[in-house]
């Protein structure tokens, strides 16, 4: 006897956003990725078609990072001390974007310039043909002083600029407007908070198809059951019909797993914590896929490996299910 499985309609869905251009749009990137589109929960395709599947983008760095894990370093070998080389190894993984993060100082220790900033983001533009996110040391006029000339010199690219906040978000949002570019809006877990920054950028004018919403998260035993809760709950909203929750939502997996002790450490812990490199992909991995049921469209690795299991388990969840 077939079961009849209860359906929810809802009013509301995500909103589409395409994320790198074409020659044929103006830009040099081989193919654009598209995300968003929902129109129920993660995965419910008993519910609705799932238009878009969530993807991954792999984090490089502008020079060779001094605060990352060896474990990250070893696994990328030589090419983390070139964005050009680093950028065209990832995306070998198979990943569908490259998020590059600027330093807040040159190797020699000097802030830099945005000359040496827009010359790193068109070796990487060169190197590889993917969609490109491009995020600033994360200081509010440091990243407006890199960020300005970079959306300038790559005009019609579409890139990804961040990081959005609410005490830098109008130079940013400016720029990307007058470059076609779009933006990465990041809050605190707070659901109110989200929306009111998403408010924010939409009264400038900005197109909200060209925002990303970063709710934030935590890693996996750190925080990320709040985050989770905040990301269902924006979810939610969305679907409900609330216009200013309807934006595809970017996580940081990679960052938040291996700045924890687990994922650090490799000496002076307890043996029953097993093998250092296991743990730690298992910490990038396993934060990752449950972000992904919280709603994560665009999720941010670090490690290879992780890119490809965190792959996989996409293409698995993406399989429709036989019908009864």
């Amino acid at each position: 006897m077939p079961i009849d499985i209860p359906k929810d309609t809802w009013p509301g869905e995500v909103l589409s956003v395409t994320i790198g251009a074409t020659s044929a749009d103006g830009g040099t990137r081989a193919r654009t990725v598209t995300i968003g589109g929902e129109k129920t929960l993660p995965f419910m395709h008993f519910e609705a078609e799932m238009p878009n599947p969530p993807v991954i983008a792999a984090e490089i760095k502008d020079q060779k990072p001094d605060d990352w894990s060896p474990l990250l370093l070893e696994a990328w070998g030589e090419v983390v001390n070139d964005p050009g080389s680093w950028a065209k190894a990832a995306e070998e993984t198979g990943v569908d974007l490259i998020q590059l993060s600027l330093s807040a100082t040159s190797p020699s220790g000097e802030p830099p310039t945005a000359e040496s900033a827009v010359a790193t983001v068109k070796s990487v533009l060169g190197a590889s043909g993917l969609p490109l996110l491009v995020y600033g040391p994360g200081q509010a006029e440091l990243d407006n002083e890199l960020l300005v000339p970079i959306a300038e010199a790559t005009k019609g690219e579409r890139l990804v600029l961040g990081i959005c906040e609410d005490k830098n978000y109008r130079t940013i949002v400016a720029t990307a407007m007058a470059n076609d570019h779009l933006v990465t809006a990041r809050t605190p877990m707070d659901v109110n908070l989200a929306k009111q920054l998403n408010i924010l950028i939409s009264d400038m004018d900005f197109p909200m198809d060209r925002v990303l919403m970063d709710p934030t998260t935590g890693a996996l035993g750190y925080g990320i059951e709040y985050g989770y809760s905040a990301m269902e709950r924006l979810r939610l909203a969305a679907l409900q019909g609330d216009k200013m929750t309807q934006l595809p939502m970017i996580v940081t997996p990679g960052f938040e797993a291996w700045k924890t002790k687990e994922a650090k450490v490799g000496e002076g812990v307890p043996d029953s914590w097993g093998d250092w490199e296991a743990r730690s992909i298992n910490w990038e991995t396993l934060t990752a896929i449950t972000l992904l049921e919280s709603g994560a469209d665009i999720l941010v690795l670090r490690h290879p490996e992780s890119i490809k299991r965190v792959k996989m388990a996409i293409e698995h969840l993406m399989v429709l299910p036989e019908s009864a």
